[in-house]
């Protein structure tokens, strides 16, 4: 973080300074543990803990002032607001306005991280590139990322998740992009966002925030996304694998080992590259990120060099070649578009298919009938056996003709994976983030070899 005054900090939002105005801070955390000299320790009051316990603790650990919402039991320099969590994304506006490099904001419904992923990788090539870590792309997460902002970056691409209406426009306040993209519009969040049509206007808020010289890449391939073809004068530019999309994308061949070889088409011409994944929405994501690179002044040879250079993150379509089974490890999240593209990929291995899928949460009132779709999707692809996990799962399994096993908990289903898989099979586990179905890739890891 570039130095920033408590004067300048205070100032930004709005709080009651009490100390030193000239003192300097270089990092803000929330976690007591991150602290360090020169950190302002922001007090989150949480549902399990008040971060005001630990103040004392960080002012000993070097800290040089907490932002607070009651006054410190200690003497200490500290800023009084209202909410920390507000006047955390009043700082971090701030923050984000003492740079001029690009900022690129990415959403979408499914796909964000490995798109957020594939971008960096492509623009490390050529630039200094701050990005997201982990699940840092919502209200509290987006600020503490745009905090990690040292001088010497060159480009920051920020992912931002939302789950209800005007989330995107606090995130996007702060994030103001240069460069918006978004991958899809899909099936997540119905509970708040009722249903597509919400989706796509929750997520189009970002536009309000977009530079006036900025630019939009969405995925044509998608039919909502395809209807948003400008933004306040602004052309929209579409990837994807669809003739009519500006920037398209050709599978050549699917290598289970090696990836996806593939044409992109830019405007200065075409790559021909080998995705590191078996998912073929890689390679949009691949075109997505080819076509900010051409824009951003990137050769050929950088780009195609970044994208052979992707490595996938946590548990989102993590292939792990066992000697006795293939497993897919993709129990991040779920939502009815993601598994349909997981299946998808499933469907193209070799042998005996198995998909063990969870419930997908936040799905609003057709809940069960999505599930009951989603089922009927896995049997349509072939799949060999499904292991549905979970209430919601039950109308999944129905939609699969019942073809395999279903268990009403994961602990249950632990109980019980390493009986029905056999040698030789590719396994998929899938399941929203809140079923905790890493214990079922743990279980599935330890057993084969």
């Amino acid at each position: 973080m570039k130095p920033i005054t408590l004067k300048e900090i205070a100032t930004s939002c709005s709080g009651q300074l009490f100390g030193d105005e000239n003192i300097n801070v270089t990092s803000i955390v929330t976690d007591s543990r991150q602290v360090k000299s020169g950190t302002m320790f922001a007090a989150i009051k949480g549902e399990r803990v008040d971060g005001h316990r630990f103040i004392e603790q960080c002012i000993n650990s070097g800290a040089v002032c907490a932002l607070v919402e009651d006054k410190p039991q200690i003497d200490c320099n500290y800023i009084l607001v209202d909410s920390t969590l507000t006047a955390l994304k009043k700082i971090a506006e701030y923050y984000r306005s003492l740079f001029s490099i690009p900022f690129i904001g990415i959403t979408g419904s499914v796909g964000k991280t490995s798109t957020k992923e594939m971008i960096s990788s492509v623009l490390s090539q050529k630039f200094s590139v701050h990005k997201t870590q982990g699940n840092f792309n919502n209200e509290l997460g987006v600020p503490l990322t745009l905090f990690g902002l040292e001088e010497s970056h060159e480009i920051a691409v920020i992912e931002m998740g939302i789950s209800g209406f005007s989330e995107m426009t606090r995130l996007a306040t702060m994030v103001r992009p240069d460069i918006s993209v978004i991958t899809n519009i899909g099936y997540c969040h119905l509970e708040n966002l009722i249903d597509l049509d919400g989706v796509l206007k929750a997520k189009t808020e970002m536009l309000e925030f977009l530079n006036p010289n900025g630019r939009m890449f969405f995925c044509g391939d998608d039919e909502k996304l395809y209807t948003v073809k400008e933004h306040n004068g602004i052309k929209t530019n579409f990837y994807g694998f669809d003739n009519k999309n500006e920037y398209k994308a050709q599978i050549i061949e699917t290598d289970l080992l090696k990836g996806i070889l593939c044409r992109l088409h830019l405007k200065s011409g075409v790559i021909e590259c080998t995705v590191p994944s078996v998912e073929s929405h890689m390679v949009s994501n691949a075109m997505c990120a080819a076509a900010i690179g051409e824009h951003l002044g990137m050769t050929l040879e950088q780009i195609k060099c970044g994208i052979e250079s992707y490595k996938t993150v946590g548990s989102r379509s993590n292939v792990i070649r066992k000697a006795d089974i293939t497993l897919i490890d993709d129990c991040y999240n779920a939502n009815p578009t993601s598994v349909r593209a997981s299946v998808s990929s499933l469907a193209k291995f070799e042998g005996r298919k198995v998909a063990v899928i969870g419930d997908m949460k936040e799905l609003g009132k057709n809940e069960n009938e999505l599930h009951f779709d989603t089922g009927k999707f896995i049997k349509d692809k072939g799949i060999d056996v499904v292991v549905a996990v979970g209430e919601l799962c039950k109308h999944l399994f129905d939609g699969a003709d019942k073809n395999g096993y279903y268990f009403e908990t994961v602990e249950e289903c632990c109980d019980n994976i390493t009986h029905i898989i056999k040698k030789g099979d590719t396994v998929l586990v899938k399941a929203s983030h809140s079923m905790h179905f890493d214990k079922i890739v743990e279980k599935l890891d330890n057993h084969f070899e």
